[in-house]
């Protein structure tokens, strides 16, 4: 066969391929991006990139801010575009004070009284010793430029890292606990939060991209407090692990010129059962769900309770992908945001199974979830993955953020504080 009859025979070919830059003039079965229940936009963010999120009784939306050089860390939304400081200016520490240095050595501020950097929201109900509470934890551990161009999270000095309880009656700070050095460590970082009032307990997540993960229950009613399950194999990061989220394929790289590194992020979601027995918790890098009786890390009776608590941590297997955000309803259903495939799925304990909530292409990293009493399950859109310190320190960010929310299934609602 000579060449030109070679390429005669694959003219038809040629002529008949086709390239279809929108995917909806295909016969193909496509992905949409798109399932589940109608996704409303309740908020946009145009300033600050949010973390934490709280909803109301009489739908007030509280967030917060993990600090850097944000002028608060702790708002509320006041229209559909705009938050404020809460509850006010003066109880948002401002940027120039977040910050100490002890013995050359970086910290946040010990500051026991105002707020340095709030991760995470919970809101509880009135009851007759204590009004609707909106509870910030502290981190006490903003952020900081260091002088090679990358980001850096100074430990947390005794006072800084704090949880406040703040009356919804009359937007005050009525309660503040503090933490024991040998409870919450100067590298501890608590990332979230649930209320069992039954037993006067709050179960704390110790994030520490250090590695030391694992949980703090606080005692409400002495005020003391205890780790349980530190550096359990459940509450660790899984080594190298290479996510994807939207077009990117992460890697940790800041600043621009250092090493590629990976996602040092260990225990992160957390959210209780609709009775309030079970824990359900996972690390970020990690595909697993976990779960354990809540009397275990209640217990802190010498000298077994660690290693009762070890040997109760149950392994509910796989759930599709990494999880960050956990909230749960009334029915006992376990919602997880799952931002690699923009999805926020929910675990059903009576199946054993995991299955989609809803999909959409406008979740590009849910965050922190809060289940309302209207019957909503709102979450907040922050593109995290796109943040300078997961970027080779460029913001790759896009405003707005915003505040979806989807009716969740059955008659869902908020669970209570259990007591």
């Amino acid at each position: 066969m000579n060449v030109l009859h070679w390429l005669l025979c694959f003219v038809p070919l040629a002529v008949s391929q086709v390239t279809y830059q929108n995917s909806s003039q295909t016969i193909l079965r496509v992905d949409s991006g798109s399932y589940g229940p109608p996704l409303e936009e309740v908020h946009y963010y145009y300033d600050q990139w949010p973390i934490g999120l709280a909803v109301s009784s009489t739908s007030r939306i509280f967030v917060c801010y993990t600090r850097g050089n944000y002028t608060y860390t702790l708002g509320e939304t006041v229209n559909k575009t705009a938050e404020k400081p809460y509850p006010s200016a003066e109880l948002n520490l401002p940027p120039s004070e977040l910050n100490q240095t002890l013995g050359g050595i970086p910290f946040g501020s010990s500051n026991s009284t105002a707020f340095i950097s709030v991760q995470a929201l919970f809101i509880t109900p009135e009851a007759s010793d204590r009004p609707e509470t909106l509870w910030a934890l502290d981190t006490g551990r903003p952020t900081i430029k260091t002088s090679d161009g990358g980001i850096s999270t100074p430990y947390g000095a005794p006072g800084g890292p704090k949880l406040c309880a703040i009356s919804l009656t009359n937007d005050t700070i009525y309660q503040t606990y503090t933490f024991d050095p040998e409870v919450h460590y100067p590298d501890s970082y608590m990332n979230d939060l649930r209320f069992d009032f039954a037993n006067q307990v709050a179960y704390i997540v110790d994030s520490s991209d250090e590695g030391r993960n694992g949980f703090i229950v606080l005692n409400l009613t002495t005020g003391d407090s205890h780790r349980r399950l530190t550096q359990h194999p459940s509450t660790l990061r899984v080594q190298n692990n290479v996510p994807q989220y939207q077009n990117k394929i992460l890697y940790l790289q800041q600043p621009e010129n250092a090493q590629l590194s990976h996602l040092p992020e260990g225990l992160d979601g957390l959210t209780l059962s609709a009775d309030g027995e079970t824990a359900y918790y996972s690390p970020l890098t990690s595909d697993y769900l976990y779960s354990i009786p809540t009397s275990y890390l209640r217990n802190n009776t010498p000298p077994l309770a660690e290693q009762a608590a070890f040997n109760a941590v149950q392994n509910l297997g796989q759930r599709g992908g990494m999880a960050n955000g956990f909230e749960s309803d009334s029915n006992n259903l376990i919602y997880m945001a799952m931002p690699e495939s923009n999805t926020i799925a929910a675990y059903d304990p009576s199946t054993l199974q995991a299955s989609v909530f809803v999909r959409d292409p406008r979740i590009l990293w849910p965050d922190s979830m809060a289940m309302a009493s209207d019957g909503y399950l709102y979450v907040n859109i922050n593109q995290l993955m796109y943040q300078p310190n997961w970027n080779g320190g460029v913001d790759g960010r896009v405003h707005p953020g915003a505040i979806l929310r989807a009716k969740v299934l059955n008659n869902g609602t908020k669970i209570g504080g259990f007591g």
